[in-house]
């Protein structure tokens, strides 16, 4: 039998638990061209948010009464596709349930023997393509410049600080409490850190960035990106990858009240999708696992069992409580 967690309702606000339901369906028989997977880890993203709204975006909404949408890593337990091998592993967008049959489009294979497989659905896989792209085709810095990075404890946030370093850069991250500023920082290499529960931004900013921002990596939105642009330098670059504060507001959204800055000091606010860098992954994923290797990447996954527990787990993308990559396990390998 395979669990599946199914789209109820549209949310408004934050999701509460019935907006899913969770249910056991049988596993059909494969038809030729078909594979088996069993799901072993759940990719949990704050973009899941917008994909269970029901309104125009860049990818079409999870429809009621479907699978909710997840990437995720298994195991080929059976197939009629040659190539998918009973054994081997592969990642795509299996959903948030325990097997799932494919035609094998969009699956691409993964090596457990490099890393574990939880790393693929973070510094390896759209979080980390996310940082990689977003950061150096978006952002485009020069070495010398100050990347100031928001979520920077996050499965992105953090990934984007590295490269920022790797790369000759100056990197800040503003993260949520103590111990997520003193992880990116004594664990990930930021040269400073900003505690935006505790501080006021706007002084915080400019004290660890006393020369200004040239490149500002916004997660969050909202109050964040109004500090961020009151203390940009000349020709910065803010690459827009999300706005997770905004995600669950119930009236409208926060724009940046002060956009005017980017008037004042010729700067550019632009918004990405990962997706747009497709062909490039594979390139990307190289460069990155290299940088791995090396010691100069570091990952985190924040793994939870089970599931039943989808979404208990899935508000901590939301309360802060985790560090690094958000991760399900819903099977055992």
């Amino acid at each position: 039998m395979n669990k599946q967690l199914l789209l109820a309702k549209r949310p408004v606000g934050l999701p509460e638990a019935d907006t899913w339901n969770l249910v056991e369906t049988s596993i059909p028989s494969l038809e030729e061209g078909q594979v088996l997977i069993k799901q072993l880890y759940i990719s949990l993203d704050p973009a899941m948010r917008g994909w269970i709204s029901d309104r125009k975006s860049y990818i079409p909404p999870v429809q009621i009464g479907e699978v909710m949408r997840a990437g995720a890593v298994g195991q080929v337990i059976d197939s009629k596709n040659p190539n998918f091998e009973v054994g081997a592993h592969f990642m795509g967008w299996g959903g948030v349930q325990q097997y799932t049959v494919t035609d094998g489009k969009g699956w691409f294979p993964v090596n457990p023997s490099l890393v574990e497989l939880p790393v693929y659905l973070g510094a390896l896989g759209m979080p980390g393509m996310t940082a990689y792209f977003g950061l150096l085709e978006v952002g485009q810095p020069k070495e010398g410049e100050t990347v100031l990075v928001s979520g920077a404890a996050g499965a992105v946030g953090s990934v984007v600080g590295q490269i920022a370093k790797i790369k000759g850069c100056r990197a800040v991250g503003i993260a949520g409490g103590p111990e997520k500023c003193k992880y990116i920082v004594d664990e990930l290499g930021y040269d400073g850190a900003i505690d935006y529960k505790n501080e006021n931004l706007y002084t915080a900013i400019k004290r660890e960035c006393p020369d200004g921002v040239d490149i500002y990596f916004d997660n969050v939105g909202g109050d964040t990106l109004n500090a961020a642009l009151a203390n940009l330098n000349m020709h910065a670059r803010i690459p827009i990858c999300g706005a997770i504060s905004q995600y669950n507001a119930t009236s409208a959204m926060q724009g940046p009240s002060n956009y005017m800055a980017l008037l004042v000091f010729r700067a550019r606010m632009e918004g990405f999708l990962v997706m747009d860098y497709a062909k490039d992954f594979g390139k990307a994923a190289m460069e990155m696992a290299g940088w791995m290797l090396a010691g100069q990447l570091k990952t985190k996954e924040d793994v939870y069992e089970g599931i039943e527990n989808f979404h208990e787990t899935f508000l901590r993308l939301f309360s802060g409580k985790k560090l690094g990559k958000l991760v399900l396990k819903v099977n055992e390998e």
